[in-house]
C-alpha cells in the first residue's frame, strides 16, 4: 500500500488535469498486454489495424512500457502542469528532457538495458529523438482519431469530481475516486500498488489525472523530482468503446427521435461538434435540440476551456431506463 501524506498546503494545491501523453503511454501498455485490459479489446483491434495499415513501427516506445507488475519510467509522462495540456506542448516537454536523466531513469526501472532501450546507453540524445518521433507517429495514427471521444470522457470526469469536491470536501472526493483509493486523517492511501511506501508530499501539491487507459489500475508518481500525481480510471470508461445505446421507442415518440438519440449518446459528456459527428445531424440542429433538452431539465452544460460539454441529468437518465416513456 502507498500512503501519501498531504499538508494543508498540499490540499490547497490539489488540482485536476488530463494528459494526452499519458494516454499514449497507458494505451501502449494496453496494446502490450491486452488480456489484462478486457474492456479495451474493441479498441485494441482497431489500434492494431491502424498501425498495420500505416506500416507504423514504434519498437522503442513499446519496449519502454513494460507490462505489470513493473513500474513505468517517470520521464515518459511528466505530471501535467496545466489543466488542459495540448499534445504538442507535452511532446515538446518530453523532447526537452535531459537525455542523461532518461538513461538513469531507465536503468533504475530495468536494471541493464537490452534490445531497443540499449540505445539510451550508447547514445541517449539520439535515442530520445527516436522516442519522440515514435510518440508522434503513435499519436497521429492511433490516439488522434479517438481523441475527441476520450477528451470528452476525461473532461466529463473532471466536471463530476469538481462537484464531488464541492459537495463532500476532500474526504468525499477521495472516497469516490476509485475503490483502491482512500482518505484517512491527512493521508491518501492506495492499495494494490507494486511498491509499498510512505511519501510526505512536502508541499509539492498533488495532481489528480483521470485516464481512459489506466483501468484496472491506479498509477502513482510521488518521489522527487516529479510533481506528485495520481492517475485513476475515468468515470464512465466502461462505456467508451460500447455501441451507442438505442433510445426507447416510447421516448422517441414523446421528445422526438433526434432528441432521444442525443440523450442516449450522452453516457459521457460530449460537445455539440462531437455529437454531430456521431449522429450525422447538423451542428446547428444539435445545438437547437440540446437547448430544448436543457430547458426541460434533461441535460446540463458546462464550459471546459473553449469547449461546452453537455451531460445528461438524473432526470434524463431516468427516461432512458428500459420501459421508460412506454407506460
Amino acid at each position: 500500500m502507498l500512503r501519501l501524506r498531504l499538508s494543508l498546503a498540499d490540499v490547497a494545491g490539489l488540482r485536476f488535469a488530463f494528459s494526452p501523453l499519458w494516454e499514449i503511454v497507458a494505451g501502449v501498455r494496453v496494446l502490450n498486454d491486452p488480456a489484462a485490459h478486457a474492456l479495451h479489446l474493441p479498441w485494441v483491434r482497431s489500434a492494431r489495424a491502424r498501425l498495420k495499415e500505416c506500416g507504423a513501427e514504434v519498437p522503442l516506445l513499446r519496449a519502454l512500457v513494460p507490462a505489470p507488475p513493473h513500474v513505468l519510467p517517470g520521464f515518459l509522462a511528466p505530471t501535467p502542469l496545466t489543466p488542459l495540456p495540448s499534445f504538442d506542448a507535452e511532446l515538446a516537454a518530453l523532447a526537452g528532457t535531459d537525455p542523461e536523466l532518461c538513461r538513469d531513469d531507465l536503468r533504475r526501472v530495468f536494471g541493464g538495458l537490452d534490445g531497443p532501450p540499449a540505445e539510451f546507453d550508447h547514445a541517449p540524445g539520439a535515442a530520445l529523438r527516436t522516442l519522440v518521433a515514435q510518440v508522434r507517429t503513435y499519436h497521429d495514427v492511433v490516439l488522434a482519431p479517438d481523441w475527441p471521444k476520450i477528451r470528452a470522457l476525461l473532461e466529463g470526469d473532471i466536471m463530476y469530481r469538481g462537484r464531488r469536491l464541492v459537495q463532500g470536501g476532500v474526504a468525499g472526493l477521495f472516497a469516490d475516486l476509485d475503490p483502491s483509493i482512500g482518505w484517512h486523517d491527512d493521508r491518501v492511501t492506495i492499495s494494490g500498488t507494486v511498491a509499498s511506501a510512505d511519501h510526505d508530499l512536502g508541499e509539492r501539491g498533488l495532481v489528480l489525472v483521470p485516464s481512459a487507459f489506466t483501468w484496472p489500475r491506479v498509477f502513482v508518481k510521488a518521489a522527487p523530482p516529479w510533481v506528485p500525481v495520481v492517475r485513476y480510471p475515468a468515470r464512465g470508461m466502461a462505456e467508451l468503446w460500447a455501441a451507442p445505446r438505442a433510445a426507447p421507442d416510447g421516448l422517441s415518440r414523446v421528445v422526438g427521435r433526434s432528441r432521444a438519440r442525443l440523450l442516449a449518446e450522452l453516457d459521457a459528456p460530449a460537445s455539440t461538434t462531437e455529437l454531430a459527428r456521431r449522429t450525422g445531424l447538423a451542428a446547428g440542429g444539435v445545438s437547437a435540440h440540446l437547448s430544448r433538452l436543457r430547458a426541460a431539465g434533461l441535460v446540463t452544460s458546462h464550459r471546459a476551456g473553449a469547449v461546452v460539454l453537455y451531460a445528461r441529468t438524473s432526470l434524463g437518465d431516468a427516461l432512458l431506463r428500459p420501459g421508460a416513456g412506454q407506460s
